[in-house]
């Protein structure tokens, strides 16, 4: 009889399904996830509280992965430690390591990219490689963030059908700075391309847009769109704030 339980247990614990955690802090990144993952095998949660984001929280989740949508905190690394922990890094690691990786590739005159399935480390996108994917960076900051969820999506099911073994990083380390947002301001672009460039790199929800302060007003400038020989955008003009008078 004790043979039988324990047999009995044994096929409950192998039936029982798999657990997944997806955390998202974008709006489209729930949507996304309702669309293209909760409806897998397994049971599936979404995570946006950063507060909530703990690693005795995750513990009790007992996720076999955690996937990271897009993410702008750092991860706890008890966190990282416990728990296979999947990043999606919008560049050929290890090139462009590091924060900002859509700037920074426009910036560099980059037109597409490869986005990178990676296992999180207590070093920041050092860690081995699942898979990469083509990714093209046309359009502005928020269609491209948006089409990189919705391709780490579809790697997410890919992942948890095939859980492939990530294999250590190859080649030479480039890392990229995280942007302040005083380098929203717009210098001296070389032509109306870069201009274009510049303003459509900055343009998506909780970004610093690119920005002009002249007599006394503040220009921020979204929605660019380039032409033959003119570029069109959207302009939002607000009062720059005075510094309180001296006392």
């Amino acid at each position: 009889m004790k043979t039988r339980r324990s047999s009995s247990r044994l096929r409950c614990a192998a039936a029982a399904p798999a657990r997944y955690l997806v955390v998202g802090c974008k709006p489209w990144n729930r949507r996304i996830f309702d669309e293209q993952l909760a409806g897998l095998p397994g049971e599936w949660s979404y995570l946006a509280d950063r507060e909530q984001l703990t690693a005795e929280a995750v513990d009790r989740l007992a996720p076999r992965y955690v996937f990271f949508l897009h993410w702008s905190w750092k991860v706890p690394e008890a966190l990282i430690a416990r728990h296979e922990c999947v990043c999606f890094h919008m560049t050929d690691v290890p090139y462009g390591r590091g924060g900002s990786p859509l700037q920074n590739l426009i910036a560099r005159g980059h037109r597409e990219t490869k986005l990178t399935a990676l296992r999180m480390t207590a070093d920041f996108d050092a860690g081995p490689v699942y898979m990469k994917q083509p990714l093209s960076l046309e359009g502005g900051a928020e269609e491209i963030l948006i089409r990189a969820s919705r391709l780490a999506a579809a790697m997410i099911v890919r992942l948890v059908r095939e859980h492939p073994a990530p294999v250590p990083q190859q080649g030479d380390v480039v890392v990229f700075k995280r942007r302040k947002p005083a380098e929203s301001a717009i210098a001296a672009p070389e032509s109306l391309a870069a201009l274009h460039d510049f303003i459509r790199m900055l343009d998506a929800e909780g970004y610093p847009p690119a920005f002009l302060e002249h007599g006394g007003f503040r220009f921020e400038f979204t929605r660019s769109a380039l032409y033959d020989g003119r570029l069109a955008a959207d302009v939002k003009i607000t009062p720059v704030p005075r510094p309180a008078p001296a006392r």
